[in-house]
């Protein structure tokens, strides 16, 4: 149980205790509980004694608004004392517990002590059609409510504008969008955005007056904020309910004439609700007249979305639960206007406490992309795949000068992504540095001229073997392929044909020098061999035929020759380092390029009519269970897992080009437990985190080995001890069990098959 206590000064909030909220526009990290800070007692506040201190519970830790890869308005995760956050507080010791309402993505959270219970709903609103013509509103509802005896309640909004960078300016106006304007909103101006706070107060029991609401300012300039914040105590009791909504101010406002009033509605002889109805038509769609039933109309149709959504899946084997939370969490990271799956909603969450492996993840990378592909595919979510292969012709008809991909793109289908450090931040726990993308093209040239074109557009031919993974599954699964499509198809395979020699930067997207990493040519071979498959299957054209054949086979001869190590009987990272292990190549069975495969064997017995029985027997490579054995050793005997969870590859035994240390990898767990051949990949669609290959490597192994099946179902098990306290899980986990790293990535979640 979660125990907080007011008076107890707390530091950042572990990365594993949020959950996530989101609209397929943008998404927010929701804290468990939260640090301390102190609120000093300004000329401006009025709020709170001097140096108070008080924990946060339910706080939004980190919000990038209209959109993913929008700047920061809240980052209190990465700067716990100007980082920006939007907190409700309890003003005694309590205890917290957090959940998602029932297949969906509505969280809510509650703080308990003798004296009463409060529950917090948090959701960005979704209309209940997914194909309704009309935007998303893009507001942050925060809905508290009394529902057991009373409660002393804080709530604080202090926005950080542009990661922390801009000014705001924080007033007080009128509010013409609630039902009787008599009450006042606050509106946050900075140079690039504008936001504005309101409320709505109610009682939603008999006999219970409406809760009285008083927004002050609040001064946090000295630490570090650059415009004032605002505050809020409240003291409620059962059946008083204040809701919160932090919106994108409107472009357009409401005309004076929209604003219903009870003698207007006097005055005209009709009921006040039918004022308030033709007045809402009258208003812009961004900003309708804010009453309680808009709000709980907001709050039922955006559950209902999630509800509906959920239903089309065609999962129904073990660990449902589970199952549907992560199709859940990967239906958040979608960019419904594109089809784009984002890798991540957070950046520069560290790999390692205190490191400097710290990414911006809110773009789209083929890889990831193509593991969702394929987990939403296999659940029955075959309009998301696809809306994301849209997305990938696009970029196939705006493809580079010299043919190539890139290893990434923005949500929008932008290609130019170079990356800068915000030096003021100070890092979650103090690490360093914090490191955002620049999706911005305003700024674009300024910041190339200062560090020109990056390793973001350097070209990785295993990406396309992604991207061509992708489109197979697509036209398996999905929409099948038109002519035009396949021309543009084509010409990606010859490119790959073309180029399949060459070096890259592998999976891990090193910064260090270009080698021939085995996991690209694995890839190179895949995207060959789907090019092959798909003529085979739909006999579509293909002038260059006998040079994929002949492509396809020399690549399969090449990595067997030079990936495998004779002395260690593993294979290597690269050609030229094949005594360094690296999890990436137990990928090798999920795309069918070394699977364990049932080979037919004449039975001892004959049937009765005199004919020999034919059983299926399992058979699988020995140098790929050569590997798998030993990535399943500690590190300290050579291996790469430790407490039954997967690193990538050994830091200290290979140049990166990054430095510093990191966590075992999600993915690549999931990855080796499926590489067990002894469980029929059939009989699991678990759509659990894929970054766990282990996993996956050794429940194809196990249909060979049984013992390494019974490995694979205990890492399952133990990862499933990984997750948080609503089932989402972070990119990598420490040795003592820690979350690390970005959080929700997508590339954690996957469909895993035992």
């Amino acid at each position: 149980m979660n125990v907080q206590d007011p008076s107890i000064e707390r530091d950042y909030i572990p990365i594993a205790d949020h959950a996530i909220i989101g609209n397929l526009r943008t998404a927010a990290l929701v804290s468990l509980d939260g640090s301390v800070y102190i609120a000093t007692l300004s000329s401006l506040s009025i709020c709170s004694e001097t140096d108070l201190k008080r924990p946060v519970l339910s706080q939004v830790e980190s919000y990038c608004i209209p959109n993913f890869d929008s700047p920061s308005v809240f980052a209190r995760i990465l700067d716990k004392y100007k980082g920006g956050h939007f907190s409700i507080t309890p003003n005694v010791q309590f205890t917290t517990k957090q959940n998602y309402l029932p297949n969906s993505n509505i969280l809510q959270t509650k703080f308990l002590n003798d004296e009463g219970v409060v529950n917090v709903t948090d959701f960005l609103p979704r209309h209940e059609s997914g194909d309704s013509p009309a935007p998303p509103l893009f507001w942050l509802v925060r809905r508290v409510e009394v529902i057991r005896g009373v409660a002393s309640l804080r709530m604080e909004c202090a926005p950080a504008f542009n990661y922390a960078r801009d000014g705001h300016t924080t007033e007080f106006l009128p509010d013409d969008s609630v039902q009787y304007c008599h009450q006042k909103k606050v509106r946050f101006r900075s140079p690039s955005l504008e936001l504005d706070l309101r409320y709505v107060a109610e009682a939603t029991l008999d006999n219970v007056p409406t809760p009285e609401v008083k927004i002050d300012y609040l001064d946090l300039l000295n630490k570090g904020h650059l415009g004032p914040a605002v505050c809020c105590d409240l003291s409620l009791v059962e059946g008083q309910r204040v809701t919160f909504i932090l919106r994108v101010c409107p472009e357009k406002a409401g005309t004076p004439e929209a604003r219903p009033t009870q003698e207007l509605a006097d005055r005209l002889g009709i009921p006040l609700e039918v004022l308030i109805a033709g007045a809402s038509k009258m208003r812009p769609q961004d900003d309708p007249l804010l009453t309680a039933d808009l709000l709980e109309h907001l709050f039922r149709s955006t559950n209902d979305y999630w509800n509906n959504w959920i239903r089309k899946s065609t999962y129904d084997g073990s660990w449902r639960e589970a199952v549907n939370r992560s199709a859940l969490a990967l239906k958040l990271l979608i960019y419904e206007p594109t089809g784009a799956v984002v890798a991540s909603p957070t950046f520069s969450l560290p790999e390692c406490i205190g490191g400097t492996r710290n990414w911006d993840y809110r773009a789209s990378w083929i890889r990831d992309s193509s593991f969702t592909l394929y987990a939403l595919i296999r659940l029955g979510f075959t309009q998301e795949a696809n809306a994301y292969l849209e997305f990938i012709f696009d970029r196939l008809r705006d493809k580079n000068p010299d043919g190539s991909l890139q290893i990434m793109y923005t949500i929008h289908g932008g290609k130019d992504l170079p990356e800068i450090e915000l030096s003021h931040l100070d890092g979650h726990k103090g690490s360093k540095p914090v490191r955002r993308v620049l999706f911005d093209p305003l700024s674009l040239r300024e910041v190339l001229a200062k560090f020109g074109t990056q390793d973001w557009k350097r070209s990785s031919e295993s990406r396309s073997a992604s991207e061509m993974d992708c489109i197979y599954l697509g036209q398996k699964f999905g929409r099948p392929l038109g002519y035009d499509t396949w021309v543009l198809v084509r010409d990606l395979v010859d490119y790959v044909v073309d180029h399949c020699r060459e070096p890259d930067l592998s999976i891990w997207e090193v910064r260090g020098r270009e080698r021939h990493f085995t996991y690209s040519k694995i890839m190179l071979w895949v995207a060959i061999d789907r090019g092959i498959r798909i003529v085979e299957k739909r006999s579509l054209p293909c002038p260059q035929r006998s040079a994929w054949y002949a492509a396809r086979d020399a690549l399969y001869e090449e990595i067997m020759t030079k990936a495998w190590d004779p002395t260690l009987k593993v294979f290597g990272q690269s050609y030229e380092e094949t005594d360094v292990l690296d999890s990436a190549v137990l990928i090798m069975p999920l795309v069918f390029f070394m699977a364990p495969v049932r080979m037919p064997s004449i039975s001892c017995r004959l049937s009765c009519k005199g004919r020999a029985n034919f059983v299926w027997v399992v058979q699988a490579d020995p140098r790929f269970v050569s590997t798998l054995k030993q990535i399943l050793k500690s590190p300290e005997r050579g291996g790469l897992t430790s407490n039954n969870l997967v690193y990538r590859y050994d830091v200290t035994k290979t140049d990166d080009g990054v430095g510093g240390k990191e966590g075992t990898f999600c993915l690549c767990t999931l990855w080796s437990a499926d590489a067990h051949p002894s469980l029929p990949s059939s009989r699991i669609i678990g759509l659990l985190y894929f970054r766990y290959r282990c996993v996956e490597a050794l429940t194809r192994a196990g249909e060979y080995e049984r013992p390494l099946l019974t490995r694979a179902i205990a890492m399952f098990e133990d990862f499933l001890l990984y997750t948080n306290h609503v089932g989402l899980c972070t990119e990598e986990v420490t040795d003592a069990g820690d979350a690390l790293g970005n959080a929700v990535q997508g590339f954690t979640y996957v469909i895993f098959r035992l």
